[in-house]
């Protein structure tokens, strides 16, 4: 069973362009960007039912969580990096209620096609049921994480806005508090000042009102599926986004490997005479297109000859690799002109001095280095996406970083990427 990107993002970008959505599939969004028959619960509305898969294999159902006083409902999702950010706070309210009168289910609300591409730059996975499974996996969760995202009526019955959204319910099931899990974004304790679902969840369980009922969920947007159509606009005419190939040197390559700049770059060595080059070269535009509103970029170097400059920019132009208008803007502000280069005139041990020393010759040739010009990953060879991926994410980070003080530099990977 594919369960990664290997095959769905891969082919987003030129495969779901070309499958055009019918205005009957789904219903138009509102102005505000929600459905028009998303409900808003009150304080005191009773929990709607549901009837829900589990990644555990099990359907649950809203009676499945009855006896503990207090019911935590928290819509979340695996890309979110704002759910990411409340990953270590979310297991240690579960360890510390773990022997108290409360239980805690977790809902996805997203559908994949609610998503574009770009929007998965925090992580390694989509919002798919399948990714669900080893996202709660690597965090340890040992509560039910249920599936919403094929009709995502119980996100519309709840009146679900964003990832995270969090709704508490008291002994009754009558909705006392509804909102932030917390104030903070960060994945950094210090940085929480107002708790709200646990205050909320504490005076529950001694017989208090909640301080609080109400406040506002910040996060990542729902991912209504019916936002397919303009995702589906947008990839179709990154695809049109004209390519300009220049040609470079062992020395050209030298310069853009030691990467004076903030971003992490991806360096791809191919050809169009290298069948695995041309086989892998979806997953590499497929990574551009990811973590293009990241501190990141991908710079391919083609070993054609020179005299086939045009079939190598013909290539690329049918990948649909031109540079998006942010990765144009920084590639603009370091005064050159694109990410594409062909290499002439480069003996192989030049090139692998400039590039990479440990590069034992084939192509393709993939290696991602940070700012400064330090190695993090290298792969010979047509590269496994998700190894690629994960490599990135550690690099870039999957957590919103809290912007420096005045005067200092922020983390190369860090908020200020978003």
């Amino acid at each position: 069973m594919v369960t990664r990107f290997s095959l769905l993002v891969a082919t987003l970008i030129l495969a779901s362009a070309t499958v055009p959505l019918r205005a009957a599939e789904v219903p138009l969004l509102d102005k505000s960007g929600h459905p028009p028959t998303l409900r808003k619960l009150a304080i005191g509305d009773r929990a709607p039912d549901f009837s829900l898969p589990g990644i555990d294999g099990r359907t649950y159902r809203l009676q499945d969580f009855d006896g503990p006083d207090v019911l935590m409902v928290l819509f979340t999702s695996n890309h979110c990096p704002t759910s990411h950010g409340i990953e270590n706070r979310l297991k240690a309210l579960r360890n510390d209620l773990r022997n108290r009168s409360f239980t805690l289910v977790a809902i996805n609300p997203n559908h994949p096609d609610g998503l574009s591409i770009d929007e998965l730059g925090y992580g390694e996975y989509t919002d798919s049921f399948e990714d669900m499974i080893p996202y709660a996996k690597k965090n340890g969760w040992d509560f039910p994480y249920l599936y919403d995202g094929e009709t995502q009526q119980i996100a519309r019955a709840y009146g679900c806005l964003a990832t995270p959204h969090v709704f508490i319910f008291d002994k009754e099931r009558r909705l006392r508090y509804a909102g932030r899990f917390d104030d903070s974004r960060y994945l950094d304790d210090s940085t929480v000042k107002h708790p709200d679902a646990r205050n909320a969840i504490e005076a529950l369980l001694a017989g208090r009102p909640v301080p609080v009922e109400l406040t506002a969920p910040h996060g990542c947007s729902t991912k209504w599926r019916e936002k397919r159509a303009k995702h589906q606009a947008m990839e179709l005419a990154w695809t049109k986004i004209p390519v300009v190939l220049e040609t470079t040197d062992v020395k050209g390559v030298a310069a853009l490997r030691a990467n004076p700049t903030n971003k992490y770059r991806l360096f791809n060595v191919w050809a169009t005479w290298c069948a695995p080059c041309v086989d892998e070269f979806p997953d590499i535009v497929a990574i551009s297109r990811q973590y293009d509103m990241r501190n990141f970029e991908v710079i391919t170097l083609s070993l054609d000859e020179e005299k086939h400059a045009d079939r190598a920019q013909a290539f690329l132009q049918r990948q649909g690799a031109g540079l998006t208008k942010r990765s144009q803007a920084t590639v603009d502000k370091e005064g050159r002109k694109t990410n594409h280069y062909l290499v002439k005139d480069a003996p192989q041990d030049a090139l692998a001095a400039a590039l990479d020393p440990e590069w034992p010759g084939p192509v393709p040739h993939t290696v991602l280095v940070a700012p400064g010009g330090r190695i993090l990953w290298r792969h010979n060879g047509m590269i496994d996406p998700a190894a690629a991926r994960v490599a990135i994410v550690e690099a870039l980070g999957s957590y919103y970083v809290p912007d420096p003080p005045q005067g200092k530099i922020a983390p190369p990977g860090g908020r200020n990427d978003e």
